[in-house]
Order: structure tokens, then sequence, then C-alpha cells
């Protein structure tokens, strides 16, 4: 097994895990408060968390990208690294029944609990794919939007990702992103850490290179909508930024 299909499993694991074992879909639950107290830090409102399926939201994320993704009736989005399927939902009520969401991520875990969500709560305009973001299972051109939340940090080949986002996007199609990036590059022990990849430190690159890793791959009009510390903030900061095709 090469390293990147090791950290690729350390992630899978680490995420099955959090998925068969999380407790958040019960409302009156400790775990479930702190859950939201830390999503509406990240930039949810109450309403947007009111509306998700139970369980959906695992406070996973580092920012809010259907905030900015100005998401219009009809659209197809599509989520990397769609976990329970809380951005999956959100987006799928701004694009309503004409529209389509589909959400991508490589635990099956996971994916069961999105699928059993959207069926629970009659989500008929959303799908969940098994699939890795650096080889997405989307046809070319087919999405008007792509989003996703503190994922690509993991992937470690991001130039794949951004790669594969180009591809899957129509023609001026939109990508929006909470993600995060390092300020400073880290200690080789921090590096290694596996705690801190899944944590979504470790994985990360320095910033001005995230950027530009963007731009080599086409994408245009990058802005950066919103800045926070990140978990380590003398190292890491979370991003949520804009971009089109």
């Amino acid at each position: 097994m090469s390293k990147n299909d090791e950290i690729k499993q350390t992630i899978v694991d680490s995420y099955s895990n959090i998925a068969r074992t999380s407790h958040c879909g019960c409302s009156c639950s400790c775990s479930n408060q702190s859950v939201q107290r830390q999503t509406k830090q990240i930039g949810y409102s109450q309403e947007e968390m009111d509306k998700a399926p139970l369980g959906s939201n695992m406070g996973l994320g580092c920012g809010n990208p259907v905030a900015i993704a100005s998401l219009k009736k009809g659209e197809t989005v599509i989520d990397l690294g769609s976990g329970a399927g809380f951005d999956v939902f959100l987006a799928a009520r701004k694009v309503g029944k004409s529209g389509k969401v589909i959400g991508v991520d490589m635990s099956n875990d996971m994916l069961l609990k999105a699928t059993i969500n959207a069926e629970n709560n009659g989500f008929d305009n959303v799908e969940f794919k098994k699939g890795d973001v650096e080889k997405l299972p989307i046809k070319d051109r087919s999405a008007d939007v792509v989003i996703s939340n503190c994922v690509i940090n993991l992937a470690p080949n991001k130039e794949k990702v951004f790669k594969e986002m180009y591809r899957v996007l129509k023609p001026s199609g939109r990508l929006m992103v909470s993600d995060t990036v390092l300020l400073k590059p880290l200690p080789k022990k921090m590096k290694n850490d596996k705690d801190l990849l899944v944590g979504c430190v470790s994985g990360a690159i320095l910033k001005n290179d995230y950027l530009s890793l963007l731009k080599k791959c086409g994408f245009k009009k990058i802005t950066i909508n919103k800045e926070s510390p990140g978990f380590l903030p003398d190292f890491s900061q979370s991003i949520t930024y804009s971009a089109i095709k």
C-alpha cells in the first residue's frame, strides 16, 4: 500500500468510526448541544440546523460553504466529502425539486447514515455516491456548483482534487469551499501525527500554495469570503472561498 493509500485508509477508518459511534441524532443529548454550539461558531444559523435532519450535522466542518453559494432552483450541486449529508440537505432545499445535490464520500458508514437521513426525511432530489475526491464518480461538465467543507485538506493530492472539480463543473460553474490551510510549515512530528491528520491540520498545505494550485488548475476570480483561526491557530486557518471555472 502506498503512502497516499495509507493516508486515505486512516481517514476512512476514523470517519467511519465517527459515523458508527455518533449520537448526534438525539435532540436532547449533550453531544448534540455541543455540536450545535460549534456549528453556530463556524457560520450556520439556528434555522439551518433546524431544517437539517437530526444526525446529519456531526460538527465536522470549518465553515458554511452553502451560505455563500447563492444556489438557485434547478441547479446541480456536488458536495465533496458529504459525510452524513448536512450540507447536502441544506443545498437540496435551495435548489428545489427541479435541482439535484450529489454527495460524494469514501466512507460506507457515512454514506449509509446520509442515505437513511434522505429516505426518512423525504429528500428525493439528493443522491449519495461512494468515491474518492481525487477521482470523482461524476460526469464531465455536469455540475453548476461544487461545494466542500473541510475535506480537501485531507486529500494527499490536492491538485488532483482541483482538476476533478474543474472537470465536473459546467462552463462558468462555481466553486464554494470551506477548508483548512497552513500559515506556516508544521514541525515534522506534527506533520506525521495521525490525529492531526484526521483533525484537518497535518494534511493541510500553505495558504499561498493552496491558492496557487487553484489558479494552476484553471479557476478564476478566487475570493476569500471568510477567515478564522484554525484548530491550531499558530499554524492553521480556516477559510471559506469562492471561485469560477
